[in-house]
């Protein structure tokens, strides 16, 4: 039995908790406990209270113990101090960052820790300052870039993929949002009137309000998910149940609204994966979209219609990384507890990513320094940056002819772990954009057998040889990577150059449903040249050690 002296009420567990963890901990974090059912909900006198002695089984049971047990796992020499795991998701994913989706990039603090010389921690090796021009070969979604324009530095981007090259630029690109916004207005008015002339408005909301009370019976929050964490209820066997139960309803309002689930034909991603009624929205906005005369709005919206496709596949909650079966009917959400249904309209999720996209936007105008920053499509193993510059930017061009690029930051492909054309396979279908996944260095489909490591060793090898070229005398190169094949040793012997530093950093709130200890390596490369050339004395200690490895 709880006594009522252990009882807290939210603001007072706030408190509590941040004066026992010695950080922050709001009342939004203790309503998330009590919500996701990691702490029990007591109602007292009508308000909720939460027991004082189940935040600390919490707490000791995870906080502090994490660190510990990770290093066990991953060995001493991994650099918490690199974990960030005192920032917040809102923190990783500021502003631009989370604009769009994209698997396999990491957090813009891990940048910020590289590029910026005041880190307290790597003031011994300060590589680069304010007005320095840096790299990135696998640009991505645009970290680099959009980290080195906060910190008053150039940078340019290069990928292979035309759609992260186009995520990349409308993140660091300056942009008319008034007259964004204005076509925004136009489409959405244009989707609604469009909606409204269907079925599926009536049917969504009798769908809604059906399975709300089929949850709120069978699924009361957070009720439910605190027994499931005890073990008082088998979820898969009993949501298995309640899914075949709603199923037999469910099925009855499709045939009384008239719904029609699949399209005829499966073609393609676009066919495959998506409702009938969904995909004849995102081919009604998509042809608004198309005729744009302006080219610098129609690219933004179309970062907003991709992002909205994404979320709206016919697949689970839990299953939007990484798809698995297409889905038609309602299922048991593990992710969230109850009943879900796949989706038959996009409105909600358009209307919400315009503002949200609009609300970046405007937030990262306010960081931006005048510095230039552009991503070109192209394979970085062959690509001229100077002449493909001047296809672009002509004024950043000459300004990299003149001063030279600093150094390289960037994340290679890890071998055999993503497709990254794939990955967007329905924006690709969509805008028609040119696919070259047979240029993709270490792709998932490549494996990571032998072959595909020495492919990958080569590939990587061949992108920094040809980066070389454009580079200043005593450039920087810092790459993440997890390198289990001990591929990177052999990559800087074949780009001439020499691994001088090596950072292990844990990686925590993965996206992947595999939880497990896991590590990267940032590795910092310089010259062979510049170390065969440099006095001793201007090498720093960690550059002499890694020296003497290698040598």
């Amino acid at each position: 039995m709880v006594e009522d002296a252990d009882l807290l009420t939210i603001p007072q567990a706030s408190k509590w908790a941040t004066e026992y963890l010695k950080k922050n901990v709001t009342a939004s974090n203790i309503s998330y406990l009590i919500q996701y059912g990691r702490i029990r909900k007591y109602d007292n006198n009508g308000s909720t209270s939460i027991s004082k002695q189940d935040l600390i089984k919490y707490y000791q049971s995870y906080l502090g113990k994490r660190e510990i047990n990770w290093k066990a796992q991953l060995g001493e020499d991994v650099n918490w101090g690199l974990s960030f795991d005192f920032l917040k998701e809102a923190d990783t994913t500021k502003h631009v960052h989370r604009l769009h989706p994209y698997k396999g990039k990491f957090i813009p603090q891990l940048v910020e820790y590289f590029l910026d010389g005041h880190t307290d921690d790597f003031k011994k090796d300060v590589c680069f300052e304010q007005g320095d021009i840096i790299l990135d070969p696998f640009c991505g979604s645009g970290t680099t870039l959009v980290q080195a324009n906060e910190l008053g530095m150039h940078a340019i981007g290069i990928d292979i993929s035309a759609f992260n090259t186009l995520i990349s630029n409308i993140k660091i690109e300056k942009h008319s949002l008034i007259d964004v916004q204005d076509e925004i207005h136009s489409i959405t008015n244009a989707l609604k009137r469009f909606i409204s002339q269907s079925n599926v408005v009536q049917f969504e909301v009798q769908l809604t309000e059906e399975l709300a009370k089929f949850n709120n019976e069978h699924f009361p929050s957070p009720d439910f998910k605190y027994k499931v964490r005890q073990g008082l209820i088998n979820q898969e066997k009993y949501g298995k149940e309640k899914e075949d139960e709603f199923s037999l309803r469910y099925f009855q309002l499709i045939n009384q609204h008239g719904i029609k689930l699949w399209q005829r034909k499966s073609e393609n991603f676009l066919d495959m994966w998506y409702l009938s009624p969904v995909r004849a929205e995102i081919d009604f906005v998509f042809e608004r979209v198309s005729h744009i005369k302006i080219r610098e709005i129609q690219r933004v919206i179309q970062i907003i219609l991709s992002r909205t496709i994404r979320t709206c596949r016919a697949t689970t909650h839990a299953d939007l990384a990484t798809l698995k079966e297409p889905v038609t009917t309602v299922y048991y959400c593990a992710k969230h507890g109850k009943m879900c249904r796949p989706l038959f309209s996009i409105l909600s999720w358009w209307e919400r990513y315009c503002q949200d996209t609009i609300q970046r936007l405007v937030h990262f105008d306010r960081l931006r320094t005048g510095t230039f920053q552009t991503c070109l499509t192209g394979d970085s193993r062959t690509i001229d940056i100077v002449e493909a510059l001047k296809a672009e930017n002509p004024d950043f061009a000459r300004f990299v002819n003149t001063q030279k690029i600093n150094g390289v930051f960037s994340s290679p492909p890890y071998v055999g772990l993503i497709n990254y054309h794939e990955q967007h396979a329905y924006a690709y279908d969509l805008f028609a954009f040119d696919r070259k996944d047979e240029l993709e260095i270490g792709p998932l489909f490549k494996g990571k057998g032998k072959e595909a490591r020495e492919q990958y060793i080569k590939g990587v090898s061949d992108v920094l040889r040809n980066c070389t070229k454009f580079l200043a005398q005593n450039y920087d190169v810092f790459l993440v990577a997890n390198d289990k094949f001990n591929m990177y040793p052999s990559i800087a012997e074949r780009s001439e150059m020499r691994i001088v530093n090596q950072y292990k950093r844990p990686v925590l709130n993965r996206t992947e449903k595999d939880k497990s200890a896991y590590s990267e390596s940032i590795f910092h490369l310089k010259s062979n040249g510049f170390l065969k050339n440099s006095k001793t004395d201007s090498i720093s200690k960690q550059e002499q050690k890694w020296e003497k490895i290698y040598r």
